[in-house]
């Protein structure tokens, strides 16, 4: 899969088939978008690629948001890369981009720069200058810059429409295995090791410490986790939270590793969430949280 950084596409690339979205967490709707996207290109026998943009439009829009995220941009390349594409097209959202009016999206960077025959978009699309551009503005322009938008209806799952949304709603409400149902897979988080102060060590539980940054912060509480670092794949349990009883005042993302007991400071790991356990609560001392900690490991061994 080849990424560019912009639209302009190598001459293999150019006159293909374009999905164009945010695809944050590139949940089964997407996963369906992307699945008719492919059998047009492959029936045409064109090139097939996705268009997204980074930041999120809404974080660049509002900056009090700072955790909204379902997947990281490395994550989404990776799972794109899966997905066998062709190529993958990262717009830099900013105010010069944002600036563009909708027929001006369309001409400079849809038709002169990737020469796209068919568009793929799901049915709320928005785009252009203060989101002016709709499915109709795309429609209106078709036969002028000679290609094809094609609108796919919304995927329902137990007649819930299955968006980012639901799914970012779904995260904070810490539904963990209804959340890896729609994404086809189990949301995880990606980050590097940070120090802490080093108190689940002192206890006996050592922990790799991850700050969650523009992740969506799952409910506060402790999970069964799946950890993956360069040499390893571990089951573990984690607590996302404000370590009460530590009086701690910084959200931090805690995970224990089964059968790992190193320095991993600095190094990325991945952190697979399998299901929740129970909420965050503040023991009354050390004593009872080792004991809780015991029992949430049984939980997550099973």
């Amino acid at each position: 899969m080849k990424i560019y950084k912009n639209a302009n596409l190598n001459k293999k690339h150019k006159g293909g088939v374009i999905a164009i979205g945010n695809f944050d967490g590139i949940h089964l709707g997407h996963q369906k978008v992307i699945k008719e996207a492919k059998k047009k290109a492959k029936k045409n026998k064109l090139p097939f690629g996705i268009m997204t943009f980074e930041p999120v439009p809404v974080m660049f829009f509002n900056s009090k948001i700072k955790n909204h995220r379902i997947n990281s941009l490395k994550q989404k390349k990776t799972q794109l890369k899966n997905l066998n594409l062709d190529f993958l097209i990262i717009i830099r959202f900013n105010k010069i981009f944002s600036s563009l009016k909708a027929e001006q999206f369309i001409k400079k960077i849809i038709k002169n720069k990737t020469e796209a025959k068919f568009l793929y978009v799901s049915r709320n699309f928005r785009f252009g200058f203060k989101r002016q551009g709709t499915i109709q503005t795309l429609k209106k322009y078709e036969k002028m810059y000679n290609y094809k938008s094609l609108i796919i209806k919304t995927f329902k799952k137990d007649k819930k429409v299955i968006s980012s949304t639901l799914i970012r709603k779904k995260i904070t409400a810490g539904k963990i295995e209804e959340i890896n149902t729609l994404l086809n897979r189990e949301w995880s988080i990606n980050g590097k090791v940070i120090k802490g102060q080093r108190r689940g060590r002192k206890i006996g539980f050592p922990t790799c410490n991850v700050k969650l940054n523009d992740y969506v912060v799952p409910r506060l509480g402790v999970y069964a986790v799946r950890v993956k670092g360069l040499k390893f794949n571990k089951k573990g349990i984690a607590n996302v939270g404000y370590r009460p009883t530590f009086k701690g005042q910084n959200l931090l993302l805690e995970t224990n590793i089964f059968g790992i007991n190193k320095n991993l400071y600095n190094k990325e790991i991945n952190i697979s969430f399998k299901k929740f356990i129970r909420p965050e609560k503040k023991f009354k001392n050390l004593e009872y949280l080792k004991e809780q900690i015991k029992l949430d490991i049984k939980q997550a061994k099973k």
